[in-house]
């Protein structure tokens, strides 16, 4: 009996996290404040708005409010943006228990579009200049109504403080922060007024708050993350980007450090995994036991012969019974299997890990160490690349994520491998020498054996244990060199096969399988990936 080591799924804890960041847009080359939410199935991008929550029914998109210009503060407000900057003129600051903050009803991050009735901005055109703006408001005497619309996606550039929503939050100090910038202040007072009385809300009025809304949800159920610009191996900064099943993407999210952008990435990461084991869960109960999905998840695939413009492309991959899958989108019902781009058998693939991180000056230690070769002619700049090769000479080069996913992708690869291998028990390929037509058979009890295709006859056979080595041409033809067990002598077979690679790789299969299940500990002595995962 087969026995291999058990290899089981780590539980994985779906993890539930908020927090602020940026949403980027590629054509603006501007980046927005939102604020994430994460739970087990679900990733929601939140931005900003100003509600009604009191009072007459009233569209908080534009709110028109009257300002009565105080002694002492005048406005009460500062100011940022402009036609300078491309952008609205914006309320960047509120000063306590003053005029713009007695009001109830403007906030932070408000853009102002209308000035007495005299002065319209739209965002089609040009915006007029901050310190003309400033200029105007000065010189509007005692009273001035303004009409404005929160700016939703406010660039970042402008460094307005998020706070908690509501007016009560957005008060500061006269003292402009270090860190926002308050902009030009208006709270000085007009030439030639006399004091007014303070503005204040009228009882009868709407009352607004600032609150975080959901502006889009992102169902992570066969999600997958790229930090990469689209088909290319260029590496985004503290950024990524989630992309659901049906195509909706969070858009480009970017984080203020390294270290925020990678727990994000974990933690996301950790939640699609989760989701996964659950869909394999779910259709391993309508499969056989020998055919049941081992893993599956999204890599990239490089393109080869293409343009430099799409390097790499999403891939879905599955190990599933018998076979290994590529898919274009994952299988999401029974059919689905059978719409592959690509099938193999499990027994005449090998695996082979090429990359682990970017830095250049690690690879003499990855050589040393973890016993990496890494393939000069398949050289790009992502980290964490590994390889298919099948049949014919041909291979597949994937790249993924995280360190942890190669890690289960090599760690899938052999429990698949194995499983097979004492599934199959034997694989008997045709070949040819010297005329004669042939049968070799690659047996996991008996070891090898070649017989005559037409009578049967058994011409030679040998256990695992005493091949010592082969050599090939790389087209069709492999030299065997057996250890006699009688007279310790080398023995050469050679054989020819119309897919070499097949075949070499079905003997790869088997002795590793062999040697898995009398020393378990090989496996895990064999696994490139946790080496390195340890070693950090």
């Amino acid at each position: 009996m087969f026995i291999y080591l058990n290899f089981c799924f780590c539980a994985l804890l779906s993890q539930t996290k908020t927090g602020i960041a940026l949403l980027y847009d590629e054509v603006s080359e501007n980046a927005y404040d939102i604020r994430l939410k994460l739970t087990k199935e679900v990733l929601t991008i939140q931005k900003q708005d100003v509600v009604c929550v009191s009072g007459s029914d009233h569209s908080a998109n534009h709110r028109t409010v009257t300002l009565r210009r105080q002694p002492v503060g005048g406005l009460g407000l500062s100011i940022k943006g402009g036609a300078e900057h491309k952008v609205p003129v914006v309320i960047s600051k509120m000063f306590k228990d003053q005029a713009a903050d007695q009001t109830g009803m403007l906030f932070i991050g408000d853009a102002i579009m209308q000035v007495s009735k005299g002065l319209l901005f739209s965002t089609d055109i040009c915006f007029i200049l901050a310190f003309t703006f400033v200029h105007l408001l000065r010189n509007a005497g005692d009273e001035v109504t303004i009409t404005v619309q929160y700016l939703r996606e406010a660039p970042s550039f402008l460094k307005l403080p998020l706070g908690s929503p509501g007016p009560s939050s957005d008060h500061s100090s006269g003292a402009s922060s270090p860190l926002f910038d308050s902009g030009l202040h208006l709270n000085g007072n007009s030439i030639n007024t006399a004091p007014s009385s303070p503005s204040s809300p009228i009882a009868n009025e709407p009352k607004y708050e600032k609150r975080w809304l959901d502006t889009l949800s992102v169902p992570l159920s066969m999600a997958r993350i790229s930090r990469y610009k689209a088909g290319t191996d260029k590496l985004r900064s503290n950024a990524f980007e989630v992309l659901a099943l049906d195509g909706v993407s969070t858009g480009i999210l970017q984080f203020y450090t390294a270290q925020e952008s990678a727990d994000w990435l974990r933690a996301i990461s950790t939640n699609i995994s989760d989701l996964t084991l659950q869909n394999m869960k779910m259709a391993n109960k309508c499969c056989s036991p020998s055919d049941q999905v081992i893993h599956m998840g999204w890599v990239h695939e490089r393109l080869e012969g293409t343009d430099s413009s799409q390097l790499y492309k999403f891939k879905f991959l599955a190990l599933k019974g018998s076979s290994f899958y590529i898919f274009s989108t994952p299988p999401v019902s029974t059919l689905d299997w059978v719409r592959a781009e690509k099938i193999y058998n499990l027994c005449e693939v090998l695996f082979k890990i090429h990359k682990l991180w970017l830095a250049d000056d690690c690879w003499l230690q990855a050589n040393l160490y973890l016993g990496i070769h890494q393939d000069f002619d398949l050289e790009d700049h992502r980290p964490y690349c590994f390889s298919v090769m099948v049949g014919h000479g041909k291979s597949h080069y994937f790249n993924v994520e995280l360190c942890s996913e190669l890690a289960v992708w090599e760690k899938s690869f052999q429990r698949a491998i194995f499983l097979e291998v004492q599934r199959t028990g034997s694989k008997t390929y045709m070949c040819s020498w010297q005329g004669d037509t042939l049968c070799f058979t690659v047996d996991f009890a008996l070891g090898f054996t070649c017989f005559d295709s037409k009578t049967k006859n058994v011409l030679w056979r040998f256990k695992f244990s005493q091949l010592k080595g082969s050599s090939d041409d790389g087209k069709t033809r492999v030299k065997l060199l057996f250890q006699n067990l009688d007279t310790k002598q080398i023995e050469t077979k050679e054989l020819e096969f119309q897919d070499l690679t097949a075949v070499l790789h079905c003997i790869h299969s088997f002795i590793a399988a062999k040697v898995a299940s009398v020393d378990p500990v090989f496996i895990d002595s064999q696994s490139i990936a946790r080496k390195y995962m340890y070693s950090n």
